[in-house]
């Protein structure tokens, strides 16, 4: 494991902000976060406010605030262990630099001044989230703070290299010309793709459909082609870091993220911490079921279920896009998969002990909510005292659950380093 810097040091960041081309410093960061960058970049100039990279205990604390939706700075010392001479002294020098801004002061209910709220300045650095699908692909651009400000979703029956980047292309330069600061602060890009990870790193095994992003390193492709930092992750642990920060994350410290798409995946989230395991392929969860035992519950199954029952529909993306719960065959794919997730999350609340277990993914809300009901969590209840169990609850974050998290990478590995 790579040693962390002391409190006062630069934190784990990979980039060198000074430097005339942008540089990563240690080989071990790179295999432990993905990144990669060509060795040409321009517009280096346009991220000048970032030349100084958050220390150590200033990324932690930036990741308090975020996580909080603001704070004050007696609720920092809590949390971060820090004294209050230190969070004194690094708040004044983010909000000198931009980072963080000063609010509104809140009374305590007791005598002496109004604490003063310290927010996340969502102005002050971009990224943008690409979350690759088998037949379609979402990208959103995301402000510091963690607010979604543009999204994207295109349908590809094709999904090639060429239409691809050709997308991201169109998007970003809509993003940029609705949100003008953003084309000087765009710090890097997150891409979430489906398949196991190969290497720990970015090499990844998709779907066939997505033949052309196989077994290549996803970050130095698209960090060529973008001209940008890039990380990678697959859609499950993607969609847990986004999660984590903007849904249920902020309620549940432990929790397991299920992503349902056109296959089962997910991610582990531990105090607040990704869990990526050895190989990078924590949280694939749909190879806890044998396929030949089981009818794996995925939204693949779930169209084939629809089109027996005589709904037309030409792929997963047109079933969403148009998916109501009444339609004849949704019932049965919930009858026919209802002992499989029981059989899952029954497996996780074992193993891994969490507060809760999210539905997510690209599983509609109402298709969430008829769900949850049938799932069982199994227990002995010995002498009549169930074991305390977690929550089983439908993702709490909005737009495609995995380009979000996708574009939580760049400021994570950049500014945040509390997750990964």
């Amino acid at each position: 494991m790579t040693a962390r810097p002391g409190p006062d040091q630069p934190a784990r960041h990979l980039i060198d902000w000074p430097a005339i081309n942008l540089r990563v410093t240690d080989d071990r960061l790179i295999a432990r976060a993905g990144f990669a960058i060509p060795h040409a970049m321009s517009g280096i100039d346009t991220i000048a406010h970032l030349r100084q990279p958050p220390s150590e205990s200033e990324a932690r604390i930036l990741g308090i605030v975020l996580r909080n939706g603001g704070t004050t700075q007696p609720e920092i010392v809590q949390a971060s262990g820090l004294s209050q001479q230190t969070v004194s002294r690094l708040v004044n020098d983010l909000v000198a630099r931009g980072a963080l801004v000063l609010g509104n002061r809140r009374g305590n209910g007791r005598r002496g001044q109004p604490r003063v709220e310290i927010e996340i300045n969502p102005r002050y650095a971009y990224s943008l989230g690409i979350g690759l699908m088998t037949d379609a692909m979402s990208i959103v651009l995301m402000d510091f703070a963690g607010n979604v400000i543009g999204h994207d979703h295109f349908n590809l029956p094709v999904m090639s290299r060429s239409a691809v980047f050709a997308r991201i292309g169109e998007a970003r330069a809509r993003f940029l010309v609705q949100t003008p600061s953003a084309r000087e602060r765009l710090v890097g890009a997150g891409i979430g793709i489906l398949g196991p990870c190969l290497d720990g790193k970015c090499r990844f095994n998709p779907p066939r459909a997505l033949d052309e992003f196989a077994m290549v390193p996803i970050d130095t492709l698209f960090a060529e082609q973008l001209d940008l930092p890039c990380w990678a992750e697959s859609d499950g642990n993607a969609a847990a870091v986004g999660e984590s920060f903007l849904g249920a994350g902020r309620n549940f410290a432990n929790f397991v993220y299920i992503y349902i798409a056109a296959g089962l995946g997910g991610g582990i989230i531990i105090n607040n911490r990704l869990l990526r395991g050895s190989h990078g392929n924590s949280g694939e969860i749909g190879r806890m079921l044998p396929w030949r035992n089981f009818q794996i519950p995925t939204l693949e199954t779930l169209l084939h279920t629809l089109r027996k029952c005589g709904v037309e529909l030409d792929g997963i993306s047109t079933m969403l896009d148009n998916f109501d719960p009444d339609w004849p065959g949704v019932d049965e794919w919930i009858t026919r998969s209802r002992d499989q997730f029981s059989l899952i999350t029954s497996a996780i609340a074992a193993l891994v002990d969490p507060e809760a277990i999210v539905l997510g993914g690209r599983l509609p809300r109402s298709l969430a909510n008829k769900l949850l009901p049938a799932i069982e969590l199994f227990d002995d209840a010995r002498r009549e005292m169930p074991r305390p169990l977690p929550r089983i609850i439908a993702s709490q974050t909005t737009y495609d659950a995995c380009a979000v998290g996708a574009a939580m990478l760049p400021l994570e590995q950049t500014c945040y380093a509390t997750m990964l």
